[in-house]
């Protein structure tokens, strides 16, 4: 292997060159009367001692090669020949005649004898072979340019490869065979001829150029070549050209080409849970690398989240959801979808009544299938007629059924989705009613279609003695189980509200029903309730408001403080103690009260209303505060203000509740209170100053029932309560009345028996008036009934405030 160095390597003289090989001149008897230099260091013999000799004395006794050497030896021959030393000698041996000898006459030159050693030979034979291989059967195409870039040599394959009879471009240059052709390899020139001057100027080679263009002979469609070029130059280093060597690889470059497009099909092809945007998703993937136009066609149904209609012998209605054009890529937003109709013989239609993929030239209609069932269609163009082969066939078949999967995902999110939100609309208030405490405006936004329906909720509760309850909450966590859990919350919020809790209490309450219901999902599940569970991720933040006493008390689980703006403008956010999230349990909650004159504004949100991924809670407070700064605006105007300044490019990945109360102050003469002694004489003075108040009033016919009334409740207060009794007459939508005592036992409403001396005054009051109840104070509780006005009477005048 000695002979295959660089050096070698670089020199094709063959071992019997006479340059280089052993020479023994011979005369016509095979007397050897020449002998050069070469030869000498081959076999070791001086001239003086081997000229004049036959030149069989070279030859070992005995041995058959002995024997004369013709004129007619056309080729070398392998031959055994004595060294000096003794040593046998394989050499490669050739005989070349120098003229024709007339006579038998000696001493005159008649042939050359040239012999090398016969691996030496046997090599040099080997590299000749390997040279005639490259050029006539190697399948890598060579061609030879001179320094003007002029093709002055190829080899088969490369022949093959232009398609032209060789006297048809050599002499031609490069640039002038492709014309239209370029390199795609990142890095390097773009051009044939500037890539073969950059390598006759440095003389680096550059392997593995991927090179598109068109056959000189077959102009049609692209094909791609893998090139390498390096520079060839003589012994003395003089440059001669460059050597192309170059292999067609356009199938494997298309098959990586669709590998690649699978690839990016799989990261770019549902992204979203959202249908329309997965539609564009495949047309932007396969335009312009593998198609010219695409359309995605959906079913009316399939792209509402329903379920695929059923084949009834009719073809069902399509929607237009994408389409794209290598000419026309869309620079705006997209279009929405529109309906499509395909008429019949079209290759649509023919797809559509036979469930199967239809091709016609450079058109091919696929059907989306998920788990057997037609979500729509996909139709490829290809500008020009050449088609679309098997392997595109398939790849095409593939990127239709991933979109058909991301799709049939997006559809039954969507279903999901749908239904959720159905459900929470459902939950949440349709209408607040007027309330005479507040005025109110609230807005709410479901979070956007990627997170899906939270768990915000809010509410304005009537309570008794015309107060009012506000309510704003949040179940972390997306989905029918966050609606379904917001849907229990505030129902229970509604029912313990009407008891007359205070904040404190009621969510106290409400964290051992969440607590409880924690509980029964782990065992459910048959594990411990997670830091993930939707149940005990919950924050609430509770508040009553008077507009009697114009005090509000409010409690929070976890939830942010409300933000509250006096009627001078001033913002500021109660100092309310958090308390844990409801759940979690084994903490207290703390109750603040605080005096709001009539007219200040108070605002309960969710958290996803101030915080966002470009901003925390902290900035979201400030802009917020801002905003309710302008207090003056009516409410329905400032959510919209605050909606707009918070949330500018619509819902959030989180839902957003908004409620803005304005309180107000009931009027002095909607409001008569005295206080009594307890003892029974106060029964008789009770009666009489709830009749007047009646008369002052002009509800004289209320006031047989108010009268009873007054007499049980103020009676029950006496026998069983110390301390003075409060009578208060409150005129708002209804008649209320009122007794407090300091009394905690609660009377309970029963059916008498016929020998029972007592116990049937509360049951005759319930038949009596339209509600009433008990709510409890630090100091006591309270005993209320409310009674409607007659008909004809006009009702009491709006508050004040």
């Amino acid at each position: 292997m000695n002979a295959w160095n660089a050096a070698e390597s670089a020199d094709f003289r063959g071992p019997l060159d006479v340059t280089r090989a052993a020479t023994a001149v011979l005369d016509a008897q095979d007397r050897i009367i020449g002998w050069s230099p070469a030869a000498q260091r081959l076999l070791g013999y001086t001239p003086d001692e081997i000229v004049g000799q036959p030149l069989e004395s070279l030859l070992p006794a005995g041995s058959a090669a002995a024997q004369p050497l013709q004129d007619t030896l056309s080729g070398s021959e392998a031959h055994t020949v004595r060294h000096r030393d003794g040593r046998i000698l394989h050499m490669a041996v050739t005989i070349c005649p120098l003229s024709e000898v007339s006579g038998s006459g000696g001493g005159r030159p008649a042939r050359v004898l040239v012999a090398a050693e016969l691996d030496d030979h046997r090599m040099w034979e080997s590299r000749q072979a390997m040279l005639h291989g490259l050029a006539t059967q190697s399948p890598v195409g060579l061609g030879i340019y001179d320094t003007e870039l002029r093709l002055t040599w190829a080899n088969t394959a490369y022949v093959r490869e232009i398609g032209l009879a060789a006297d048809e471009f050599l002499g031609v240059r490069a640039d002038e065979l492709y014309p239209d052709g370029e390199f795609v390899t990142e890095g390097y020139p773009r051009t044939l001829d500037a890539v073969m001057h950059q390598v006759l100027e440095t003389g680096e080679p550059i392997l593995d150029l991927h090179f598109v263009g068109q056959q000189p002979s077959d102009p049609g469609p692209d094909h791609v070549w893998s090139c390498s070029y390096y520079r060839l130059q003589d012994a003395h280093g003089r440059v001669l050209g460059v050597c192309e060597d170059a292999f067609d690889i356009s199938g494997r470059y298309q098959a990586q080409r669709r590998l690649n497009l699978l690839v990016e099909a799989g990261a770019r092809i549902g992204t979203t849970l959202d249908m329309t945007r997965t539609a564009r998703e495949i047309t932007e993937v396969v335009v312009p690398d593998f198609a010219s136009m695409a359309t995605v066609d959906l079913l009316r149904s399939v792209l509402h989240g329903g379920e695929p209609e059923s084949a009834d012998g009719t073809l069902p209605a399509l929607v237009r959801a994408a389409t794209r054009t290598a000419e026309h890529a869309p620079d705006g937003p997209p279009a929405g979808p529109h309906r499509i109709e395909y008429p019949p013989g079209s290759l649509q239609y023919r797809s559509l009544s036979s469930g199967g993929m239809v091709r016609e030239e450079g058109t091919m209609v696929v059907p989306l299938r998920a788990g057997g069932t037609l979500l729509g269609l996909v139709t490829f163009v290809r500008g020009a007629p050449s088609g679309f082969d098997k392997e595109e066939i398939e790849l095409a078949d593939e990127l239709v059924i991933r979109t058909a999967v991301c799709l049939d995902n997006a559809r039954r999110f969507a279903r999901e989705h749908t239904a959720a939100l159905t459900l929470q609309r459902t939950l949440l208030p349709q209408h607040l009613p007027d309330q005479s405490a507040v005025d109110q405006a609230y807005r709410y936004l479901p979070s956007d279609d990627r997170a899906g329906v939270g768990g915000d909720w809010f509410d304005v509760i009537g309570l008794s003695g015309t107060r009012v309850g506000l309510v704003v909450g949040d179940v972390v966590g997306h989905g029918l189980q966050a609606a379904a859990t917001m849907g229990r919350l505030r129902t229970t919020v509604r029912a313990l509200a009407r008891l007359d809790l205070s904040p404190d209490e009621l969510l106290s309450r409400l964290d051992d029903l969440v607590g409880q219901t924690a509980e029964e999902q782990a065992a459910v599940v048959g594990m411990d309730a997670g830091p993930d569970d939707v149940a005990t991720g919950v924050t609430c933040l509770y508040a009553v408001y008077d507009p009697v006493s114009r005090r509000c008390t409010m409690a929070r689980a976890g939830h942010l403080p409300p933000a509250v703006v006096d009627a001078e403008g001033g913002l500021y956010f109660p100092d309310l103690p958090a308390g844990p999230p409801l759940g979690l349990g084994g903490l207290p909650f703390e109750s603040l009260e605080i005096e709001l004159p009539a007219g200040s504004l108070i605002a309960l949100f969710t958290n996803g209303l101030v915080e966002g991924r470009d901003r925390d809670v902290d900035e979201g407070l400030e802009i917020l505060g801002r905003v309710l700064s302008d207090h003056r605006r009516p409410l329905d105007e400032l959510c919209i203000h605050v909606l707009a300044e918070l949330l500018p490019d619509g819902p959030a990945v989180d839902d957003s509740a908004l409620l803005l109360v304005r309180t107000r102050e009931l009027d002095a003469r909607q409001v008569a209170a005295w206080e009594l002694p307890a003892e029974p004489a106060a029964v008789g003075k009770a009666r009489e100053l709830a009749t007047g108040q009646l008369r002052e009033w002009d509800l004289e016919e209320l006031s047989y029932t108010t009268e009873l009334v007054v007499s049980e409740l103020v009676t029950n207060a006496v026998r069983h309560a110390a301390g003075p009794l409060h009578l208060r007459l409150l005129r708002d939508r209804t008649l209320l009345t009122e007794v407090s005592d300091t009394g905690h036992t609660s009377p309970h409403l029963r059916h008498s028996a016929s020998d029972d001396e007592g116990g049937r005054g509360l049951f005759i009051v319930a038949q009596l008036v339209q509600r009433w109840g008990t709510r409890y104070t630090p100091y006591g509780k309270t005993i209320w009934t409310e009674q409607a006005f007659p008909p004809h009477y006009p009702g009491a005048p709006r508050p004040a405030g």
